[in-house]
């Protein structure tokens, strides 16, 4: 099922950092070091826990021909038969390749797409929704910039999310999200069909991505907001268009320092983002067929609030807890989705 010498490899490789951990790492190597460890660890641990498994049963076959052995070592061949299938799946999911973004911070930028005011509206609810599952997992949230409309609604926000395993868990959110209700505008009872966009990116650092000043345009204008005292009157609104890739970012705050400081972040994690997909295209010709495409474009899931379900159209996976979805109730969803997503790659990888 696996070759001892990969098995062998990886298990010296995780001895050779605790040693130096012990031993003490240089100040700059630290960071590097600690980060390879810690991914090794749970790898480790499925390897010894195979591996005791497959002693175990060696034991047992060995000691078999002692009649008075017999019933005690098919015992024990009997629990380790069970256990071992079990044992394999952890293994093989733990040596599949991991996406070095997983342990990362999140950006998440929504805006609203067809549907006028009440693509807004359910712009707003998806921030919502992504606050409370964020909340509810302990993760620290931080609210980078935000343009609200008259009635309550988003025309644009993008959050940065901090935790533990936050990219892991929300990468796949990125798409498409249709939501199918009566708006609050709507006076006849109708029921509607909008969108909003999500888009969920690695936060990049400085070493990811260097952009010379001579690649980018730096415009300042006049905030636009719903009206009223929010509205700035100073030119402190700040666009930067990168020029070798075509994209624009904004920042919309009261400082036009912190607009600056937060356009570039916006733009250096989109251009890490790039260079993620572009890689991962590389090496899965057949990426598309996979849960984690990452295409802004596709539409990803339904939530129709007159039926009270929410469908998520890559998994084909209905629940029907909607106002417990809306609220953060989000884990069933997404440990499906990560499900697929491993299920796909150990197929790629068996073939």
């Amino acid at each position: 099922m696996f070759a001892p010498d990969t098995l062998d490899q990886i298990t010296r490789r995780f001895g050779y950092l605790e040693a130096r951990l012990m031993e003490g790492v240089a100040p700059e190597e630290i960071a590097g070091v600690t980060r390879d460890y810690a991914e090794l660890k749970p790898v480790v641990a499925q390897i010894d826990a195979y591996r005791r498994a497959l002693a175990d049963r060696a034991e047992a076959e060995a000691i078999r021909d002692d009649p008075e052995m017999r019933a005690l070592a098919d015992e024990e061949l009997a629990r380790v038969a069970e256990e071992l299938p079990a044992l394999e799946h952890a293994l093989r999911l733990a040596l599949l390749p991991k996406d070095a973004a997983d342990a990362r911070p999140a950006l998440v930028e929504l805006r609203p797409g067809t549907g006028g005011e009440e693509a807004s509206l359910f712009a707003a609810d998806l921030l919502r929704m992504y606050q409370k599952y964020a909340e509810g997992r302990g993760w620290q949230v931080q609210m980078i910039s935000i343009a609200e409309t008259e009635i309550g609604g988003l025309r644009e926000a993008v959050m940065r999310i901090a935790g533990e395993g936050v990219f892991a868990r929300l990468k796949f959110e990125s798409g498409v999200h249709r939501v199918q209700r009566v708006p609050v505008t709507e006076s006849g009872g109708r029921i509607h069909t909008s969108a909003a966009t999500v888009a969920v990116l690695p936060e990049a650092e400085d070493v990811d991505i260097d952009i010379p000043a001579t690649d980018i345009r730096i415009d300042t204008m006049r905030a636009s907001g719903a009206g009223g005292q929010h509205v700035n009157t100073t030119d402190s609104a700040v666009r930067i268009t990168h020029i070798p890739t075509g994209l624009v970012v904004t920042s919309s705050e009261k400082s036009q320092h912190q607009n600056r400081a937060i356009a570039m972040q916006v733009l250096r994690a989109k251009l890490y983002d790039m260079e993620r997909q572009r890689a991962l295209t590389e090496r899965a010709d057949a990426r598309r067929a996979q849960v984690g495409s990452g295409d802004r474009s596709e539409r990803i899931r339904t939530y129709n609030f007159p039926q009270g379900r929410m469908t998520d159209h890559r998994i084909n996976l209905t629940l029907y807890k909607l106002d417990a979805v809306m609220q953060g109730d989000l884990d069933e969803v997404i440990d499906a989705l990560i499900a697929a997503d491993q299920a796909a790659k150990l197929a790629e990888m068996d073939s």
